[in-house]
């Protein structure tokens, strides 16, 4: 049997994951089961963000609200896109119209 690829997650999904736990109260085997990830991994994960959020409390920050972390991601979410778009854009430009692309350089 082939060996199993190792799933990797972003920094993102691993704080909203966490924060999932710690912003509902629910039980990390709870969100773990609801995720499709193991609960161990999700504890580390948790304990690593409340020791973030305990250190920007100690430096006088106040962290993110789940409110505001929604729009962080969604924003991020949307530049990524836009991104995407304008590089789209910027090749069908320079296939339809490659003379104009040799003189802008």
């Amino acid at each position: 049997m082939p060996p199993r690829k190792r799933r990797s997650y972003t920094a993102e999904y691993k704080v909203e994951a966490a924060h999932r736990v710690i912003d509902s109260g629910r039980t990390i085997s709870e969100v773990a089961r609801e995720l499709g990830i193991d609960a161990g991994m999700l504890s580390v994960w948790v304990k690593d963000e409340r020791r973030r959020i305990a250190a920007s409390e100690v430096q006088g920050e106040n962290p993110l609200e789940a409110a505001e972390r929604a729009e962080l991601l969604r924003l991020r979410r949307q530049v990524a896109e836009l991104e995407k778009d304008n590089a789209f854009l910027v090749k069908a430009s320079a296939y339809v119209c490659p003379e104009h692309l040799r003189s802008a350089t």
